[in-house]
């Protein structure tokens, strides 16, 4: 019973954290983008920060959430999608792959890609300036994507916490 209610003090803990860096970086990301800061080292630096602290809660939520799923008495076993529950824990699982998913192309396309247009906008500002725009809506698609897959996280959690 003590693991599972440690178990439990921490998803809840990561899943905070987890929201928190979200938030952070929807409500800077649209500040800088606001003010054509999107290249600028300290919103690079709030990212790459918020980032770390996203990935370490999204580890935690995993093995939390593993160990929370596999004791509780409506899983009955691995794929096996048989009522309300399964679904709407097949279906988070699904989400929480798409903030994964967005986590990683966060950090290894976008992060890089704005670096290298920082380097760019040194030696050739006007080139510079175009690849920044279409780098600010992959931005901002990612980051609304980042947001679609974490409330379907969190509503598929309701659902599931309701059956």
């Amino acid at each position: 019973m003590w693991i599972l209610a440690v178990s439990y003090g921490v998803h809840l803990l990561a899943t905070a954290v987890w929201l928190g860096s979200m938030a952070l970086l929807l409500f800077l990301a649209g500040s800088a983008m606001r003010q054509g800061q999107v290249l600028a080292e300290p919103w690079r630096r709030w990212q790459r920060r918020a980032l770390l602290w996203g990935n370490g809660s999204l580890v935690l939520l995993l093995l939390s959430g593993f160990y929370q799923m596999t004791n509780d008495s409506n899983y009955s076993g691995f794929l096996v999608v048989d009522g309300v529950w399964a679904w709407a824990m097949l279906l988070k699982h699904v989400a929480y792959a798409g903030v994964v998913a967005v986590a990683a192309a966060w950090q290894f396309w976008l992060l890089p890609a704005q670096e290298r247009l920082g380097l760019l906008a040194e030696s050739r500002p006007q080139l510079a300036q175009v690849e920044a725009e279409k780098l600010r809506r992959q931005e901002r698609r990612l980051l609304w994507l980042n947001v679609g897959c974490g409330v379907a996280v969190l509503v598929l959690t309701a659902v599931i916490t309701a059956v």
